[in-house]
């Protein structure tokens, strides 16, 4: 496999902040990888010393086998895809568009025929003689992608680029955008905050916190096998619960620290008496009465039309997410079945994840 872009033991430090710490990371051609975590994890400083917005402490970064370590962005042929567009505001769209060939002493016929094959691609066909003022946000985007694309770089590099649109443009852009990456076989590197994003966009995403890559893999490895307590809390909407709880003398049960104190079966054995942190994702408590069911005092209820998110009045509170609207138990109680398969373990001491 070709890897398009290796980052080796990359460290960036402003005076005394250490912002990016030993990054390792593959990147092969034509794989979509998503940078995620939350505000401050290095994800976009790690994205600017690809494009080499940003120098390196030290370590190493390869374009197609080429150390471009301490190379300018103009000779590392990537594009960049901005959150605010970046567009020129004197320019049409077909003149934002085909400036990148301009600059180059490319003819404008031969530009402009490049610049309407690509807006086939993007849609930007009936846009292509409107000004940036005349369009909306997810048509200003499209141009931003377009004119990335003319440029026919070594990779693309995303930047928060959907941040400033709407929800309902937000699914559809991060639809385009995937399709757009699959159409041209190209090689993607993409920020953002939203996990959901990097799930349902990426090959690859790679999870982030404090400058360290804390595990990186493709969407549902890191949802089925998180390594530690973090990345269980990152990945996933709603977010996993964590409970309180400690192993059964048999070693092979554990004892969850909520009402009527549910011991559920785990698949391989642990130290008796063991502390642990037990993780729950909300789609896994099933309502309704089981083995393994509990009740739980409901503390709230909030309903989408698709689904209801039950808040159990415990402590530690619980989120539940149900497929259907649970009429009735704005008030009450809820009974919840605990499947012991989907259960996860992690030590309360460091926070990883611990083997079955």
């Amino acid at each position: 496999m070709n890897m398009q872009i290796e980052i080796d033991g990359v460290d960036k430090h402003y005076g005394a902040y250490h912002a990016l710490k030993h990054i390792d990371l593959r990147i092969p051609q034509g794989q979509f990888v998503a940078l995620v975590g939350p505000s401050g994890c290095g994800k976009s400083t790690l994205l600017r010393t690809i494009a080499g917005l940003e120098t390196i402490t030290s370590g190493a970064i390869r374009i197609a086998g080429k150390d471009v370590s301490s190379a300018p962005p103009r000779a590392r042929d990537l594009a960049m895809v901005f959150q605010s567009y970046a567009l020129y505001p004197h320019k049409t769209v077909a003149g934002n568009m085909m400036y990148s060939m301009r600059i180059r002493g490319i003819s404008r016929a031969k530009a402009r025929a490049r610049a309407e094959e690509i807006a086939k691609i993007t849609g930007l066909e009936a846009l292509m003689d409107r000004y940036p003022r005349e369009l909306s946000g997810g048509q200003r985007q499209r141009v931003a992608m377009g004119r990335a694309i003319m440029r026919e770089p070594q990779a693309f590099l995303f930047d928060e680029p959907l941040s400033n649109l709407d929800a309902a443009l937000r699914v559809h852009m991060r639809a385009e955008i995937r399709k757009l990456h699959d159409r041209i076989g190209a090689t993607s590197v993409y920020v953002t905050h939203d996990q959901i994003e990097a799930m349902t966009m990426a090959d690859h995403v790679v999870v982030l916190r404090a400058g360290v890559i804390e595990q990186q893999g493709a969407p549902l490895d890191l949802y089925d096998r998180p390594v530690n307590r973090f990345v269980a809390g990152f990945i996933g909407s709603p977010a996993m619960n964590f409970v309180p709880g400690r192993i059964d003398s048999d070693g092979a049960h554990v004892i969850l620290d909520l009402p009527d104190n549910p011991r559920l079966a785990i698949a391989g054995r642990r130290p008796a008496q063991e502390a642990v942190t037990v993780g729950l994702r909300p789609e896994h408590l099933i309502p309704g009465d089981g083995p393994n069911a509990l009740t739980l005092p409901v503390r709230s209820v909030e309903r989408t039309g698709s689904a209801s998110y039950v808040r159990t009045d415990t402590q530690p509170h619980l989120m539940i997410a149900a497929a259907d609207r649970l009429a009735g138990v704005d008030a009450g109680t809820l009974s919840v079945t605990i499947d012991p398969t989907l259960v996860h373990l992690f030590s309360p001491e460091d926070e990883t994840a611990l083997a079955l």
